[in-house]
């Protein structure tokens, strides 16, 4: 309910601010996946992960040790020396979960490493959507790639391609159908049709009538 509610408001407010104020969208996504400085964050990143795993993985070998020599000694043990044991075990086990909690939960190391690398990355896609918002005279700026959800977009209102413009990248995104950049219908005066000019088949031409034609009767 609450969702259906958010897209009704986010609807009414698109026709509301369509009327006075020029509005777009830009697909934050296709962006970054453009930027070579984001690619490089991605493959370091997996590299930061996949050493993080590995001191996780040791963590869990260790936990798993422990345990397979209690059961393989309980039957030895004294009832002082069987809680001594568990409690080196529920140890062991904590440890690896706080690690796994600090390394991979919320607002832990994977997530403030991303962020701060990703940062200025962001700032500088920032400066490039202000700077085409305000040479194209765009009052609101949509993400596609944001928590808004848009159920239809018109290409007519994708700014993506000046973004990336700006930022000195390129794609062929912008000679797919469907996906030519915003204003490229008013900016461009060859894609104005003519006026009058329609499409049609070609009509045969239709020959004029022979008229019928008298013989004039001879006086001789």
């Amino acid at each position: 309910m609450k969702k259906f509610l958010f897209i009704f408001l986010a609807g009414f407010l698109l026709a509301s601010v369509s009327q006075a104020q020029k509005i777009g969208y830009i697909d934050s996504n296709f962006i970054l996946s453009k930027m070579p400085a984001y690619n490089q964050v991605q493959q370091e990143m997996d590299k930061y992960a996949q050493a993080w795993q590995r001191e996780i993985e040791q963590l869990q070998q260790q936990a798993d040790k422990l345990k397979q020599e209690y059961r393989a000694e309980e039957v030895l043990l004294t009832e002082e020396m069987k809680q001594k044991r568990q409690s080196e075990i529920a140890k062991k086990e904590n440890e690896l979960r706080d690690y796994q909690r600090k390394v991979f939960g919320y607002e832990g190391m994977m997530f403030k490493r991303r962020q701060e690398l990703m940062r200025p990355i962001q700032d500088e896609v920032f400066e490039a959507v202000e700077k085409v918002s305000k040479g194209k005279g765009v009052q609101i700026m949509f993400d596609k790639s944001g928590d808004l959800v848009m159920i239809y977009t018109n290409p007519v209102h994708d700014y993506t391609e000046y973004v990336l413009e700006e930022l000195g990248l390129a794609s062929d995104r912008a000679n797919m159908p469907g996906n030519r950049p915003a204003d490229a219908i008013v900016d461009d005066p060859n894609n104005l049709p003519e006026v009058g000019e329609e499409q049609s088949e070609e009509q045969p031409q239709q020959q004029p009538a022979k008229g019928k034609t008298t013989k004039k009767k001879s006086n001789n």
